[in-house]
């Protein structure tokens, strides 16, 4: 099963057609490449509402259900990924910044 062409989308950094989805999880976006991959780790679905779902294929729930098309992330398979975002962690140790104690008397 392929996705409506009305979901259809391009990816800003490489062209390539992609779909934008709603994680089952945690409802968040997540670039799916357009075509179907029987190799990828999502199943993706279409809802009631219109929206593409998507969730991961794993070893408790391997099944592809009727209709679901199993792809693979984009992110996955973009030749020009994002840069990884950092949690600022390393940066705040970097600065030299004191994180302060309690107060002492």
């Amino acid at each position: 099963m392929k996705p409506a062409s009305h979901h259809l989308t391009r990816c800003r950094r490489c062209s390539a057609p992609i779909v934008w989805c709603l994680t089952s999880a945690n409802g968040k976006r997540q670039p799916v490449d357009a075509e179907p991959d029987a190799t990828g780790n999502v199943a993706v679905s279409s809802g009631a509402d219109g929206l593409l779902y998507v969730r991961t294929v794993t070893a408790a729930r391997p099944e592809i259900r009727p209709g679901e098309w199993q792809a693979m992330p984009h992110h996955a398979t973009c030749p020009s990924p994002p840069p990884r975002r950092s949690s600022g962690g390393a940066q705040r140790a970097a600065s030299g910044a004191v994180r302060p104690g309690p107060w002492q008397r």
